[in-house]
């Protein structure tokens, strides 16, 4: 399982010096390129992503047991070697991907906490918050300023399309993507 919650529509640089204060250490920042395909037939809640940061390429499985709880999403992922070949072999298999994404991420660690800020198309940048159990990341919450309507565990997908209304089968969640 997962444990993660987000932080929306953060000020980058006041979030940045906060969780610095508190010890969070920078470990780095990265350019993520994702493709998302359906099961066949597909499943609602459950999907594959291949996923590359340019240096690591992992292939997940990913279901949705409950978008409102902090641990309510499933997660099953290995690292591959090559995301061109497992794509290749993907649609080999008679996959085709519903959608391709980018984001940027700036990585941070703080004990057993990864802080993700996320940077995505046409929304406003948002925190990430991961850890090893729901106690440690509500925990971790307890020390930051935050607006508790800004807090959310939904997934990307519902972010876009419940809170920004942003109709992602129709525009492009890569950057540069709305021309």
């Amino acid at each position: 399982m997962e444990i993660e919650v987000r932080i929306l529509e953060i000020d980058q640089e006041e979030f940045v010096k906060e969780i610095e204060t508190l010890g969070a250490q920078k470990v780095g920042e990265y350019f993520y390129k994702r493709c998302v395909y359906d099961f066949h037939p597909p499943q609602n809640g459950k999907w594959i992503r291949l996923r590359t940061d340019g240096r690591e390429t992992t292939l997940t499985i990913k279901e949705i047991i409950d978008k409102d709880k902090i641990d309510g999403t499933r997660e099953l992922e290995i690292t591959v070697s090559d995301f061109e070949k497992a794509k290749n072999i993907l649609e080999e298999l008679g996959y085709s991907p519903r959608d391709i994404q980018e984001n940027k991420r700036v990585r941070y660690l703080y004990q057993d906490i990864e802080i993700d800020i996320d940077t995505w198309p046409h929304i406003p940048t948002y925190v990430e918050i991961e850890g090893p159990d729901v106690e440690t990341v509500e925990r971790f919450l307890t020390n930051l300023h935050y607006s508790e309507d800004k807090l959310t565990t939904l997934d990307v997908d519902s972010i876009y399309r419940e809170i920004y209304h942003v109709d992602i089968d129709h525009v492009p969640l890569v950057f540069g993507g709305d021309e």
